[in-house]
């Protein structure tokens, strides 16, 4: 009878090729049951790759509007945080400064200008609010900050009231400052340092567009800082200083605050109904996404129990090679013979 030998060379590199295709088999599968894909994509498609490609086309797309739709909320909800400072400012003085102004108390005027002055500098910071490097109130701009200083501001109306000395014609003044067209030298000339146009429209989803619109250019925000504005004005004795004067100044000043909040109620329903559109979007988006995920891993997921089952087997594979292998090297000739 023939003998078939196996040389000592030879099984160990048997032993060493088992070993690592094994550990190959442990590996793929631990990380088909880590990430529930398989490995084998060719297999798992069957060879035709066009349903995931399409899968994959559509997931890539999805995450750039969740991309976009989280920056365009970020900045609406930074409008949004910035228009209620300004709302919380205008209820705290403007009915304050009416009410001062029918008192014919100088010190009272004063103290309420002063009070309006400083809330002046808090509206501007307000405005020139910026989030992840982007500034939201100056249009297509975001780089630029949308308004200047209140000292800028101040200035540019102390030049368009000069040699004005009734109260009806100081105010006038200022409504006119605000109100100017680009070129008039006025607001939007020498404050407003952001751009004429707003954001562009941008896609959330497959069906859904939205627009942030709103800029510090807005006659809504020009006209809740005439009021504080005027009211400055007052509080650094750039107008007569006869109590008449003032105090018809800083009526109109609390006016103008009053009644620019149900202006700056209505723009920022405006913006929470852009709000809602980018939520009702980044809800879609995500079902959408869940969904395309699902179908992936249909069409190239492993089954759990399938590879659970493949995983044991292949470890116990190796633990019986781990234990012939020890065996096979403690044979001795005493032990052969």
């Amino acid at each position: 009878m023939k003998y078939i030998s196996v040389g000592d060379m030879s099984q160990t590199y048997l032993m060493r090729r088992h070993n690592v295709q094994l550990k190959s088999t442990i590996s793929r599968l631990s990380d088909e049951m880590i990430s529930g894909i398989s490995q084998d994509l060719g297999t798992a498609v069957g060879g035709d790759f066009t349903a995931l490609a399409a899968i994959d086309r559509s997931i890539a797309r999805g995450d750039a509007y969740k991309q976009v739709a989280t920056e365009t909320d970020l900045m609406a909800g930074t409008q949004q945080d910035a228009l209620e400072m300004i709302q919380g400012h205008a209820e705290a003085i403007g009915s304050t400064l009416v009410s001062a102004s029918f008192t014919a108390s100088y010190s009272m005027i004063d103290s309420g200008a002063q009070n309006a002055a400083a809330r002046f500098s808090a509206v501007v910071d307000a405005l020139n609010v910026n989030v992840a490097g982007r500034y939201v109130f100056s249009g297509t701009t975001t780089d630029t900050k949308p308004v200047a200083s209140t000292d800028t501001i101040i200035s540019g109306l102390e030049a368009a009231i000069g040699g004005l000395n009734a109260a009806e014609d100081i105010v006038n003044a200022v409504d006119d400052w605000f109100d100017a067209a680009v070129g008039d030298n006025g607001y939007l000339d020498q404050a407003y340092i952001g751009s004429a146009d707003s954001l562009a429209p941008v896609r959330l989803s497959e069906t859904d567009t939205t627009q942030l619109t709103i800029t510090a250019a807005d006659p809504t925000i020009r006209n809740m800082l005439k009021g504080f504005a005027m009211a400055t004005l007052v509080a650094r004795d750039l107008v007569p200083s006869n109590t008449e004067t003032r105090a018809l100044v800083i009526r109109a000043a609390g006016e103008r605050i009053t009644a620019g909040q149900s202006e700056l109620t209505n723009l920022s329903s405006e913006l929470g109904t852009v709000e809602g559109i980018i939520s009702d979007a980044q809800t879609r988006n995500s079902a959408q996404q869940t969904a395309l995920g699902l179908a992936r891993k249909d069409l190239i997921g492993v089954d759990d129990y399938e590879s659970a089952t493949a995983l044991e087997a292949a470890q116990s594979q190796m633990q019986t090679l781990y234990t012939l292998t020890s065996r096979l090297t403690k044979l001795s000739l005493t032990d052969y013979l």
